[in-house]
């Protein structure tokens, strides 16, 4: 009697484990605001609100296929020196994703360079 409850206990730390670790992995993208009020009769929570924030940036790398769905902020940048950035080469450009600069080639979309938080 005593084996089988240890067996079913083990069995079930083991099916819990995986929704221990991806509830652990997911905190860092929570946030919570407590709204604490002194009341008469004591503290009070007024409001507490849970906001789930997903990573949306998106890393880009050298060679990678510049697609601007996936881009943060998406812009192209015509006034490249007020960014301090060079003139791009004939067939190329840049273009604002979140707070980089990426220089892509204008025909096939490939990223040639990209230079991280050039954009304030």
């Amino acid at each position: 009697m005593m084996k089988k409850f240890l067996m079913a206990l083990a069995a079930t730390t083991m099916v819990a484990s995986p929704m221990i670790t991806a509830q652990a992995q997911a905190a860092p993208h929570r946030e919570e605001t407590r709204i604490v009020k002194q009341g008469p009769h004591g503290r009070m929570v007024v409001k507490q609100k849970t906001v789930v924030r997903k990573d949306d940036h998106r890393r880009w790398a050298k060679g990678q296929r510049f697609d601007r769905r996936y881009a943060h902020n998406y812009r192209v940048i015509d006034n490249y020196r007020g960014y301090r950035l060079k003139a791009p080469p004939r067939g190329y450009h840049w273009v604002r994703s979140g707070n980089d600069a990426v220089l892509v080639a204008i025909t096939s979309g490939i990223i040639a360079s990209i230079i991280t938080g050039a954009i304030r």
